[in-house]
């Protein structure tokens, strides 16, 4: 498959971290865990806490303790980020194929930036541990900017650091919040089926099974894409 007429303007990507570069699910549900043991909560599975990921760590937070009474969301924050700095990188793995897609990107002369809904902190932590960091400028975290995805301002911030127009650019990710924010700011979605999130009613104007098929979207290399 040759690069897609409709993308071959394309000079920068940005990219979603949780469900699009890294599997963080095992992870995110033992810092829930453990948080709802200091509560005396019982255990929630990880398909239930899967289901809450994706709009930030203030509203996972507040749904999986959602079942109790009178829960200071303000205190329970705090408690939440410290159990999930101890447990970052226990099972969390980065999905197949993304260094060497970051990598083929890049020496192709595209620009790669990443945004996501996570804590800023958490999310440097985990670039810097899978060595995604030389990869992405710049990183922008859920409290990085006043606002967080669906709303476009992070993806604007990025296109006007780089001098480039939104039509210029992909955004890449596995959530609604990623699709409705690229379509707000003026740019292509892409949808990965590999991930975990959910699209709602949003729709991406290229679906992937991975990332690597990003490669052949673009006219750098990789496996064919699903176009719809």
């Amino acid at each position: 498959m040759t690069t897609l007429p409709l993308y071959r303007h394309v000079r920068g990507v940005l990219f979603d971290l949780d469900g699009t570069l890294i599997d963080s699910r095992a992870d995110l549900t033992t810092a829930v865990n453990l948080l709802r043991a200091d509560y005396g909560a019982a255990p929630l599975p990880v398909e239930t806490v899967t289901a809450f990921v994706g709009d930030g760590a203030r509203n996972l937070v507040r749904r999986a303790l959602a079942d109790l009474a009178h829960v200071d969301i303000d205190v329970a924050l705090p408690r939440f980020k410290q159990h999930y700095a101890a447990h970052l990188t226990d099972a969390t793995r980065c999905y197949p194929g993304t260094h060497e897609t970051l990598a083929a990107l890049c020496a192709a002369g595209l620009r790669c930036a990443l945004i996501t809904n996570k804590p800023e902190a958490a999310t440097r932590a985990l670039l810097a541990h899978f060595d995604l960091l030389r990869f992405l400028d710049p990183v922008i975290g859920g409290d990085t900017l006043p606002v967080m995805k669906p709303d476009p301002q992070a993806l604007w911030h990025v296109a006007a650091s780089w001098q480039l127009l939104p039509r210029q650019l992909l955004m890449v990710g596995d959530h609604y919040t990623d699709i409705s924010a690229a379509h707000r700011a003026g740019m292509h979605a892409v949808y990965l089926r590999s991930g975990f999130g959910t699209l709602r009613d949003e729709q991406p104007d290229v679906i992937l099974d991975n990332i690597t098929q990003l490669l052949t979207l673009l006219g750098v290399t990789g496996p064919a894409a699903t176009v719809r």
